[in-house]
């Protein structure tokens, strides 16, 4: 079983795999979040047959959805013949429920300045395996594996992946797969028990300077609490050959 099944060219289906860490008759955002940026990429191919990269990607969390069926709107709204960014939208029952916008850039040649500051994390197999639904119910963690490391309470580098299809009997690019795990990290390395503080983020934005590519998503994550009910988790993102970007998550934290 996918996380989704296609109805038509606009319209899925939620499986149980996307139950939600906070409530499992609500949808885990992340799998929506790979949906989003597989719908984007496959209108980009439509388009045009220059395969554009994905630079940035802006996601706001408008409320809530139910394990049910959603759909999807794509639009241009900068066109550009090396620049272009994209509007996408997710909804349920006439309600815009999660807006990603993406920056989406031209292919060049920068193999000769290539480089980056940021440290890498232990590699999958120095790395023990947790069990992340010791702290989380839902479908979308039990269909995830994850390997931590935890320095502390909000701090730790972990390793995720799965191997459930994000679509039923499509394929997905590893940029769209490993998207749909991104959210997790916001629960990788919790700073307080969920069942007596709730933390959900509101917005993932996601810059890249490199491709991701394989199966698994690295996530170097520290998590912040703020005294006046903000939070911030944050993470440096890694494949198996290392850095690939940051991203940032706002949190609304809500104590007992």
């Amino acid at each position: 079983m996918a996380y989704f099944e296609r109805l038509d060219a606009d319209r899925f289906r939620a499986t149980p795999h996307v139950g939600g860490a906070w409530r499992e008759s609500e949808q885990h955002i992340a799998p929506a979040l790979g949906l989003l940026v597989h719908a984007v990429e496959r209108d980009r191919d439509r388009r045009r047959d220059d395969a554009l990269q994905v630079a940035r990607l802006s996601f706001d969390i408008l409320g809530t959805v139910p394990v049910d069926e959603v759909d999807i709107e794509v639009a241009v709204l900068r066109p550009g013949r090396t620049i272009e960014l994209v509007e996408a939208s997710l909804g349920h029952g006439g309600r815009r429920v999660v807006l990603l916008r993406a920056w989406l850039m031209q292919r060049g040649d920068s193999s000769s300045v290539t480089g980056w500051p940021l440290p890498p994390i232990p590699a999958p197999a120095q790395v023990d395996a947790w069990d992340a639904s010791t702290v989380w119910p839902g479908g979308f963690i039990a269909s995830i594996d994850v390997q931590r490391a935890q320095v502390e309470p909000g701090r730790a580098a972990s390793w995720v992946r799965t191997e459930v299809p994000l679509i039923a009997g499509e394929r997905s690019s590893d940029v769209a797969r490993l998207c749909g795990l991104l959210d997790a990290a916001n629960g990788m390395t919790v700073r307080a028990d969920p069942r007596e503080v709730a933390f959900p983020n509101v917005d993932l934005t996601a810059h890249f300077f490199r491709q991701p590519q394989g199966e698994r998503l690295g996530l170097d994550t520290s998590v912040s609490f703020g005294p006046t009910g903000l939070g911030l988790t944050s993470s440096v993102l890694h494949d198996e050959s290392g850095p690939f970007g940051t991203m940032a998550q706002s949190l609304t934290v809500r104590p007992g």
